[in-house]
């Protein structure tokens, strides 16, 4: 089942991102900065393990603009297109506010190819974009690949 997350799910999605960042599939990102964005997530709950499973956000940037982010499925429950459920859940929000475009950065290229997505050099975001991103621990060596999809 896929739903908004409530703040009781932060640290479930906390703590699934730093599974991910010790790998180094995914950018793990603060508790704080989790709670403050709780309004940004969706979450896959296995109503029958009554826990989340998998979750994904998306931050609005600016009126046409939004960034799909944090996007993890438990390692038990891939291959059961749960990311590919949360991604249209974001995609669809994003229509439903009217955005024109939707970026995402990221190291799995090929599954965002699969929903339209186009890689784009990072030049082309917008500098408010880059606020995370000089906070974050690889900047500015970043290694993941820009992406774009317009939903006109």
């Amino acid at each position: 089942m896929i739903r908004k997350a409530s703040i009781k799910d932060i640290k479930a999605i906390h703590e699934l991102l730093q599974e991910y960042g010790k790998t180094g599939d995914l950018l793990a990102r603060p508790l704080s900065e989790l709670y403050d964005h709780v309004r940004d997530f969706w979450v896959f709950e296995d109503k029958r393990e009554d826990r989340v499973v998998g979750f994904c956000a998306l931050q609005f940037c600016w009126e046409d603009l939004a960034e799909i982010r944090s996007l993890a499925v438990h390692p038990d429950h891939l291959g059961k297109k749960i990311g590919i459920k949360l991604v249209e859940t974001a995609l669809s929000e994003a229509k439903s506010f009217n955005i024109k475009k939707v970026f995402t950065l990221t190291y799995q290229p090929d599954f965002f190819k699969k929903f339209g997505f186009a890689q784009i050099d990072r030049s082309e975001l917008p500098l408010k974009i880059w606020s995370d991103c000089i906070i974050c621990v690889k900047f500015p060596d970043c290694d993941e690949t820009a992406m774009m999809k317009s939903l006109d």
